[in-house]
């Protein structure tokens, strides 16, 4: 099957989702495209059976803002005529789902009918979905495609909850590549990041308001209080630095390390006793999941998709949104002693054994099929 993924080429969870599918994909005899305006920053290679399309979006003075929107449509269209592609699987609904149904319009004037799949991520819904500028559009985009997708219960409950959906939405979840988290770090290495009496807690994110960057940085102030411990920060956004300053009115800078965006998540997660997610909504918590692959449990709110993800006193432990002191209990718990905190490694990377890619994979392969039915 010839196979047009688009998504957002970034760090965040969508654009991550969405290459990993599509390697996958590759490897499994699918001939896959992926169409966006910069190569996706997990995309390791190029293949015989992987195949990248740059959007370029020529600037004119006369636009105010530059119509990606359409410059994206028109690639669809030559894309899809070019390389014979069965099938468009968009991530994220706007602009994506709606540029794939202006390229669907464009394409049945010419006698070719494709059909596209949307697979809604979180913050498409909840965020910029649901702003009134936006709704409509969103609406639109999802009740048009021909298969609909939601990577969490939750966040298919939010969407017909906010929005007139005549849609069926079929959830579908995240997943993980087990096979690429064999550890190969020795032990040695943790002393890059901390002493050997120390525990090093995580939190990696795009650092933006959702994730209640203040509340991390506070619940770490009260488990170093308790015991010598590392707080790692991994990510960029507009938080970053609000975090920096209470970092140093909390006079902890010492023990908190800023690395920005990193390409070595494995490497950071390898190291790690806890991971730290007490976001005010998550639609599924991919960064919970690729913290407890690698063995480490997490410390996370009962937002949205992550009861889904993180079981409770299991993997980790749930708090309700903002409540530091109950996040810091429940941390400073698991990190009590060796056996305690083993148990709770044990138990994450088992939970998180159930979203393997190779489980996840078959799903989409099966919803390609329904999608291309009425078509065939």
């Amino acid at each position: 099957m010839k196979i047009g993924i688009v998504c957002y080429p970034t760090f965040g969870g969508s654009g991550v989702v969405a290459t990993e599918l599509g390697m996958a994909l590759s490897k499994r005899g699918h001939e896959i495209h992926f169409i966006t305006y910069k190569q996706p920053v997990r995309l390791e290679q190029l293949s015989s059976n992987i195949y990248y399309h740059e959007v370029n979006v020529p600037e004119y003075p006369l636009f105010h803002y530059q119509p990606y929107e359409l410059a994206l449509s028109s690639k669809f269209v030559d894309t899809i005529k070019l390389y014979g592609i069965d099938l468009l699987h968009v991530h994220y609904a706007i602009p994506h789902a709606y540029a794939g149904y202006m390229a669907k319009k464009m394409l049945r004037e010419e006698g070719i009918d494709i059909p596209m799949v949307t697979t809604l991520h979180g913050t498409d819904i909840t965020l910029v979905g649901n702003h009134p500028f936006y709704k409509p559009a969103v609406t639109f985009s999802i009740n048009k495609s021909d298969v609909v997708t939601s990577v969490s219960q939750s966040l298919k409950d939010d969407t017909l909850k906010f929005f007139d959906i005549k849609n069926e939405i079929q959830v579908i979840p995240n997943f993980i590549d087990i096979s690429k988290r064999d550890n190969p770090f020795t032990e040695c290495q943790r002393g890059l990041m901390a002493e050997d009496d120390e525990k090093i807690v995580t939190h990696i994110s795009n650092f933006r308001k959702v994730k209640r960057i203040d509340d991390v940085v506070k619940i770490f102030y009260n488990i170093q209080k308790e015991m010598k411990a590392k707080l790692i920060m991994v990510g960029e956004g507009p938080e970053v630095s609000t975090a920096k300053q209470l970092v140093n009115e909390l006079g902890i800078a010492k023990r908190v390390m800023f690395l920005g965006e990193s390409n070595e998540i494995n490497k950071i997660l390898c190291f790690s006793d806890l991971f730290l997610l007490p976001s005010e909504t998550e639609s599924f918590g991919l960064a919970a999941l690729e913290a407890m692959i690698n063995g480490v449990p997490v410390i996370s709110s009962n937002a949205g998709g992550l009861p889904e993800v993180n079981k409770d006193g299991f993997s980790g432990y749930l708090s309700d949104v903002g409540d530091v002191e109950d996040m810091a209990k429940n941390a400073l718990a698991i990190l009590k002693d060796k056996e305690t905190l083993q148990q709770f490694k044990n138990n994450a990377k088992e939970m998180a054994s159930k979203f393997d890619i190779n489980a996840i994979v078959p799903l989409y392969e099966e919803v390609y099929e329904k999608a291309l039915q009425p078509v065939k």
